[in-house]
């Protein structure tokens, strides 16, 4: 599979319980961390995709940077690249805030009866 894949950091695959700052990031999710191992060592494109990078001050985007690479290096062996945009080449977004919808139907994927519901 080309492309790739994002990763939300808080609450995915670094435990999250409120913001504390952009340097504070929480312990490993085990499970996501050797999913993200498994595919990293398969040769797949894996990036840290998160809002912590977003509206901050100059001085807290690098702090958050600098935070989240040296987490990654720590858990993965290695610095992710770290984004908080898609583009056309991201395949795959795990997220603890996502709904999954049907591409180009509306349709949700958790629910097999096609409603609104506002």
């Amino acid at each position: 599979m080309s492309g790739w894949v994002g990763v939300d950091l808080d609450g995915t695959i670094a435990h999250y319980d409120g913001w504390k700052g952009p340097a504070e990031i929480g312990a490993p999710i085990p499970l996501m961390v050797e999913r993200v191992r498994a595919w990293l060592a398969a040769g797949r494109d894996v990036r840290i995709f998160t809002a912590r990078i977003s509206g901050l001050d100059h001085a807290q985007t690098l702090q958050a940077y600098e935070a989240i690479e040296a987490w990654c290096l720590e858990q993965l062996g290695q610095v992710l690249p770290i984004t908080n945009v898609k583009d056309l080449t991201m395949v795959e977004l795990y997220d603890d805030r996502c709904v999954a919808v049907e591409q180009n139907t509306g349709r949700l994927l958790s629910d097999p009866q096609p409603r609104f519901t506002p």
